[in-house]
């Protein structure tokens, strides 16, 4: 009687682990089809797609999980052209990275192609997805060839409007122009026809976005953004704040400033890749790359600090000059500053459950005794490796 009683709670924990199991599993849309890099070649090319790329440690990713399930629910069905789906880019990064994923959620709608697609930097709500969803799903394959249409140009230019929900991940890439305003406000109404030339101006160039908030809506953003009267004209690059614009607000001069600014940015960063390129062929890169092959050996003795990191990461890319100081400064210590491709062995990462980039381990004689969280600074990061050194000479 009591085996029978401890075989009943036994299967009621395994019950309850396998309900964990497949509620973890469903937290990013169980009615989402998921795919993996073999499954979603085919799949592209048989129907249309509309595709989420994600992790699953990302907030935004989380947030909109049970939109996407419910925009999942609509679409999957027998009578649908179009197939909502999911990719878990902590588990598919070669497939992430090959897709120019680098950043959390990214939605894309695929035309049966991998490579004609649009991407959706829209709201996240219900019907802003459906309404993109149906809008890309009546596009017939000679619409795709056709050049658009004098009402889709006048769309394609007009300034993009962004939201509490939209600013942050929008700005993230290439320079933003945005005017802060309020609808009642008479400056921000004698600025709109400049501000829509603006855009206009900037319609056929992909670094400059011209943008737009009402400050009467998003009120959190405009706080958050120190906004204290309208408008308020600030320039962003790559999700940071470049300068606020005090000059005159004829077309000319606007144009003339982002332009200006631009061109600094871009001179100031051909200098800076130069030099650094200077700098990277008289340094020797003593830090050892792992494999899928190699790795387990290449830490089963000693101490071993490994970087585990994808390519498109920018804050791997950023990491990279410090992370080859590092090499160079253990030369003559008992520790191997080492470095894992993601993109490339995806085995070795998965075995070490890697959930985002660049995760920094250390591993003593085979085993993981910690993850480096402080700061990325050459010092900080001696500092940490000479704890794991004392501690084994001791």
């Amino acid at each position: 009687m009591a085996a029978h009683t401890a075989n009943v709670v036994c299967l009621a924990f395994l019950f309850v682990l396998v309900s964990v199991s497949f509620a973890d599993n469903d937290d990013h849309g169980s009615d989402a089809v998921s795919y993996d890099k073999d499954t979603f070649q085919s799949a592209i090319g048989e129907k249309k797609h509309f595709v989420m790329f994600f992790a699953p440690w990302c907030g935004h990713c989380k947030r909109l999980a049970p939109t996407w399930n419910e925009l999942a629910k609509v679409f999957n069905n027998d009578e649908s052209s179009v197939t909502v789906a999911k990719v878990d880019c902590t588990m598919e990064t070669a497939l992430c990275s090959e897709h120019d994923v680098t950043g959390y959620p990214t939605l894309k709608f695929f035309h049966q192609k991998a490579d004609d697609f649009q991407r959706y930097k829209g709201n996240r709500d219900l019907d802003s997805l459906k309404k993109f969803v149906e809008e890309q799903a009546s596009r017939t394959e000679e619409e795709g060839d056709k050049p658009q249409t004098p009402e889709e140009d006048e769309a394609a230019a007009a300034p993009v409007e962004l939201t509490d929900e939209t600013f942050e991940e929008s700005i993230q890439e290439g320079f933003h122009f945005v005017k802060f305003y309020a609808p009642w406000c008479g400056h921000c109404k004698r600025l709109a026809p400049t501000w829509e030339q603006l855009a206009k101006s900037f319609a056929g160039n992909s670094q400059v976005s011209v943008d737009k908030v009402d400050c009467t809506v998003s009120t959190k953003l405009c706080t958050d953004q120190g906004v204290r009267g309208y408008p308020t004209l600030i320039l962003f690059n790559n999700g940071d704040k470049v300068d606020q614009y005090q000059g005159s607000r004829s077309h000319e001069d606007l144009k003339a400033f982002v332009s200006r600014k631009v061109s600094e940015a871009s001179g100031s960063q051909e200098e800076k890749v130069t030099e650094e390129e200077e700098e990277e062929e008289e340094k020797e890169d003593l830090v050892v790359d792992l494999t899928d092959e190699t790795f387990e050996e290449a830490i089963s003795e000693g101490v071993t600090f490994v970087k585990f990191f994808a390519p498109w990461c920018g804050h791997c890319k950023r990491l990279a000059p410090t992370w080859t100081e590092l090499g160079q400064s253990n030369e003559d210590k008992e520790v191997t500053i080492a470095r894992v491709d993601c993109t490339q062995h995806q085995s070795v990462c998965n075995s070490q459950s890697i959930r985002g980039y660049p995760t920094l381990a250390i591993f003593r004689n085979g085993q993981r005794v910690n993850d480096y969280k402080g700061q990325r600074d050459l010092e900080s990061l001696q500092e940490f490796v000479d704890s794991f050194l004392e501690h084994t000479e001791l």
